[in-house]
């Protein structure tokens, strides 16, 4: 799941797991993904511990 950069302030690693960084770079060229016109925020992936 992609989060905001904002949710290392709530980071809790017994319950997730951060895999890394989307890398919008590769689908999308130029200023980044955009989404109605506005470019959206890059965001951290994350796996749900079980």
């Amino acid at each position: 799941m992609g989060v905001p950069i904002t949710f290392l302030d709530k980071y809790n690693p017994d319950q997730f797991e951060i895999l890394g960084l989307d890398d919008h770079r590769v689908a999308w060229r130029g200023r980044g993904p955009e989404l109605n016109g506005k470019t959206l925020y890059r965001r951290i992936i994350i796996r749900r511990k079980i």
